[in-house]
């Protein structure tokens, strides 16, 4: 497999160096690398929707309902999120793990978790064919959400691949995708989903199964902010005006209001890395990147050959 690393970054998505600045007072505003905060109630049977505690086996149907609402504003979602820089980080995040290969006979298996409208998947199979000048790489997009999922077969339909066999569609939970063989994908990825799974650990588990050995698996998410002041600006625009604006343009507070409320209740950085490590996999370099001040965070795993 190529490189993970790409060695020109436009500097707007490439974050600064740490700076030790005031620790804010507000409640929502904590470190970047201070652990998720347990909330009074939580146990082993229990675990977090936002702010909430839920019942595990509660957490997956609000998650999909807040998505199911969510599907066809998808774009607009992460606009507000992430102040329209979404694309960026996705074009790059594509480009650092350059998919496909000229010599493969084969092409790349790659697999899509939690990428229903297809966002990931186009610019990956974009990227195999104009890049690398790879025909035959293929994705899986897996979503648990048969909402987002049709919104990405109709999104297909605009782009070459639409009614190709290079790219497929599959209803699935990522704690659990019996229906994949073990050892059978070069390339796992992740893109602003992760921090919505009900357990973590056991989808991390089974990516290290479903990927072939020297796999990657390479999650893209919006995590923790390294700079104290920004950390503070932040933290302010994202519980005052996403959810309002939600409300305003989508009609959807509830929604974009847990959202954000997913996004502080995410494990940070080094946290997130010693989990992909407890899986087995190891982690290149620092193990991951923050993009834009930590706003979002690359994160990447090697399967042991």
């Amino acid at each position: 497999m190529s490189r993970l690393m790409s060695r020109h970054v436009p500097r707007l998505l490439r974050s600064g160096r740490p700076s030790h600045g005031f620790s804010p007072s507000s409640r929502f505003i904590s470190s970047s690398l201070s652990r998720a905060q347990q909330l009074p109630g939580e146990d082993a049977r229990t675990t977090h929707f936002g702010f909430e505690t839920v019942a595990e086996a509660q957490k997956e149907a609000r998650v999909g309902a807040v998505f199911s609402s969510v599907a066809s504003s998808y774009d607009t979602m992460n606009d507000l999120m992430s102040l329209g820089i979404h694309r960026l980080w996705k074009d790059y995040f594509v480009r650092s793990l350059n998919p496909g290969s000229r010599d493969s006979e084969a092409g790349w298996n790659i697999l899509d978790v939690a990428g229903g409208t297809g966002d990931i998947a186009f610019r990956m199979l974009d990227h195999a064919t104009n890049i690398n000048g790879d025909v035959k790489t293929k994705v899986t997009v897996s979503d648990i959400n048969p909402e987002m999922l049709a919104e990405g077969k109709k999104r297909s339909l605009a782009t070459p691949y639409g009614n190709l066999d290079r790219l497929k569609f599959m209803e699935g939970n990522a704690e659990s995708m019996p229906s994949l063989p073990s050892n059978s994908f070069d390339l796992y990825t992740v893109s602003f989903g992760i921090r919505n799974f009900t357990n973590k650990d056991a989808a991390i588990r089974e990516a290290y199964r479903i990927l072939k050995p020297g796999g990657v698996f390479a999650v893209l998410e919006f995590s923790h902010v390294d700079n104290a002041l920004f950390n503070a600006f932040y933290k302010r625009w994202s519980f005052s005006a996403i959810p309002l604006i939600g409300q305003l343009v989508a009609g959807d507070r509830d929604s974009y209001q847990y959202l954000v409320e997913s996004i502080e209740r995410h494990p940070p950085q080094e946290e997130f890395k010693a989990m992909i490590q407890e899986a087995g996999f190891i982690t290149p370099g620092k193990g991951f990147e923050n993009l834009s001040g930590g706003i979002a965070t690359i994160h990447r795993g090697v399967k042991p050959v």
